[in-house]
């Protein structure tokens, strides 16, 4: 295993968190009322706004 492909595994798995928590700011910042119609039910749970570690 080279170094080069282990900064692009690092990087993949940044770039895709760092979406996802772009998606769920985007879902958490609109009214609850649609969050529950499209069916994200964490928008209601806000006792799971801890975010894992990245790198495990």
């Amino acid at each position: 295993m080279s170094i080069l492909s282990s900064i692009g595994r690092i990087a993949t798995r940044y770039s895709a968190t760092r979406a996802r928590y772009r998606t769920e700011r985007i879902l958490r910042s609109l009214p609850i009322e649609l969050r529950k119609d499209i069916g994200w039910l964490e928008a209601t749970d806000e006792t799971s706004n801890r975010r894992p570690e990245i790198f495990c």
